[in-house]
């Protein structure tokens, strides 16, 4: 199901989605009803709308198009919203300036999914603060990690600081048992920030240098989709799948409760 501004969306108001692929989005969990960090969603939207399209989103109105497109779903849903401009111009993409949104509910599957296994390359998204639609560089990464049999890949600076996933952000745990998440140009996701607002465990920002990686008791992987999933390995270092700290994570995650639609 899609609805562009509350309404069935159409393929001609898809064109400009799909060949000029300019816009931003959030990726949602919904649970009957609720909607865990859903103000953080709509913080999201709002400033990169601010970023992408230099206009000022209304949430009110993004939440009435939510609200329409999940009107008699139960239980458990993935919901995106996308922001882009059906009328942009590839020649004058500064001419965007009316920005639509477009409701998006798929089935959502059950977490945490299985240990992820990760290959480190070198690469920086562009506007990494930003959860925008350009996502070729992201997927050609991925490809080629799932082609050298891993099943992600994990981005490292130039100056060696290990930053995120491929779409999803990255944490450590330390021999101590403190929670690292890498001080480096990353997508504030929602989840991560969820997380770092629990009172335990322990939780620093710090660099963290690939040569640091074998050092780390456990990692894991977080976004809405996956909540927190830990890494089996990274490169050719291997991790412990049953650390407390991760059971002590997403026992804190599944414990904040949702926002009511």
């Amino acid at each position: 199901m899609a609805e562009l501004n509350g309404k069935p969306v159409t393929l001609d108001e898809l064109e400009a989605l799909a060949l000029t692929n300019y816009g931003h989005f959030t990726s949602m969990r919904m649970e009957d009803g609720t909607i865990r960090g859903l103000s953080l969603h709509m913080d999201r939207l709002v400033r990169d709308c601010r970023l992408v399209f230099g206009v000022e989103l209304d949430r009110e109105r993004i939440l009435n198009y939510i609200r329409k497109a999940v009107e008699g779903v139960e239980g458990v849903a993935g919901l995106r919203v996308t922001i882009y401009d059906p009328a942009i111009d590839m020649g004058r993409p500064s001419d965007a300036k009316n920005p639509h949104v477009l409701v998006n509910l798929r089935p959502a599957g059950a977490m945490p999914p299985p240990p992820l296994a990760a290959k480190s390359f070198t690469f920086t998204r562009d506007s990494a603060a930003v959860k925008h639609i350009g996502l070729h560089s992201q997927l050609r990464i991925r490809r080629e990690a799932q082609l050298a049999g891993f099943d992600d890949a994990v981005f490292v600076e130039q100056d060696g600081r290990v930053s995120e996933g491929g779409t999803w952000n990255l944490g450590f745990v330390d021999q101590g048992g403190t929670v690292i998440w890498p001080d480096a140009p990353v997508l504030p996701g929602t989840t991560m920030l969820l997380l770092q607002s629990l009172d335990a465990p322990k939780q620093v920002t710090a660099p963290v240098q690939l040569s640091d990686v074998p050092n780390m008791a456990a990692a894991f992987a977080t976004n809405t989709t996956i909540g927190v999933r830990s890494l089996s390995v990274l490169d050719d270092v291997q991790f412990s799948q049953d650390h407390p700290v991760l059971t002590a994570l997403r026992e804190g995650y599944a414990g904040i409760p949702g926002d009511r639609l």
